[in-house]
């Protein structure tokens, strides 16, 4: 079977602006060899706007009243979203049991009885809706005030995620007793996230390059931003690790995916050490690492 590739080609110059273009907005950062990738996926929209070429389309994108709508539908399809309940289960036991009564022990000390985390590239919910689950095992954390906060830049996925129906492949990792507990069976044979996990995630939009946006979100405790800076340059991974800095309350833990690395993009992080797991912690005091937020 012969395999048919796009009808209208994407020349190289045509790439470069489409690469520049995502890499401005987003810091989405493809490579030439991603220029058959983006033409396979952009294919369908310059079809859809009965367009010639990618170049047409590319002034589409900037120059149209419609520009924003079609600039959402674009990152929908650049990014992918493969995620599932309980992911790296090793990660979430440190998260468990080690981050949580270290972050317990210095609250209570403190008198701050209130935990924000961010899952930040949270795509269709898995994560924050995992975390939530995790807290509500917490008999502690009753009298507390607790808030999950899950943004991603796909409207797409954003959208499952407030649906908060889940089909077998995302329960590949998690228990029965957990299913049974935290979901409910829809007729269709999905599984629906019950109210009492929903009540403590919140969901919204965030490109995490608007960082005016990102500020608004205050400090947070923990961020979880798992497999996301690995599709940025290093440039972009700075940026965003910046930001982070910014929006963690002193001593709050980052935890990335097992395969990315803060080697070489900043000092403002330890490399914490704990049973399971390494976790990046923010060093409060380190010369200019980090803004005040």
């Amino acid at each position: 079977m012969l395999f048919l590739g796009p009808d209208i080609q994407m020349n190289l110059e045509e790439f470069r602006l489409f690469r520049d273009f995502v890499y401005q907005h987003c810091g989405l950062h493809f490579t030439e060899d991603s220029k058959y990738l983006l033409e396979k996926r952009l294919a369908k929209r310059l079809t859809l706007h009965n367009l010639k070429s990618f170049k047409d389309y590319y002034y589409l994108l900037r120059y149209s009243p419609a520009k924003d709508q079609e600039l959402t539908e674009v990152i929908d399809l650049l990014t992918t979203n493969e995620t599932y309940f309980f992911r790296e289960d090793f990660q979430l036991r440190t998260f468990r049991e080690e981050i949580l009564p270290d972050l317990r022990e210095r609250k209570e000390k403190d008198g701050d009885l209130q935990l924000r985390i961010w899952s930040a590239g949270c795509s269709s919910g898995e994560e924050p809706y995992t975390i939530a689950m995790i807290l509500l095992d917490q008999p502690w954390l009753r009298n507390w005030r607790v808030e999950v906060i899950g943004t991603d830049i796909s409207q797409r996925v954003l959208q499952m995620a407030r649906q908060g129906i889940y089909g077998e492949s995302a329960f590949r990792t998690t228990d029965e007793a957990c299913r049974q507990r935290f979901f409910t069976l829809e007729p269709d044979g999905r599984s629906r996230v019950r109210d009492e996990v929903r009540r403590l995630v919140t969901i919204s939009h965030l490109n995490l390059f608007d960082t005016s946006r990102v500020a608004l979100l205050g400090r947070m405790d923990v961020i979880f931003c798992r497999n996301v800076i690995i599709y940025f340059d290093l440039n972009g991974k700075k940026k965003v690790v910046e930001t982070f800095h910014q929006r963690l309350q002193p001593n709050g833990f980052l935890l990335l995916g097992h395969s990315e690395s803060l080697i070489n993009v900043t000092t403002a992080f330890r490399l914490r050490h704990f049973k399971h797991d390494m976790v990046y912690q923010k060093q409060s005091d380190v010369p200019g690492a980090g803004g005040k937020g």
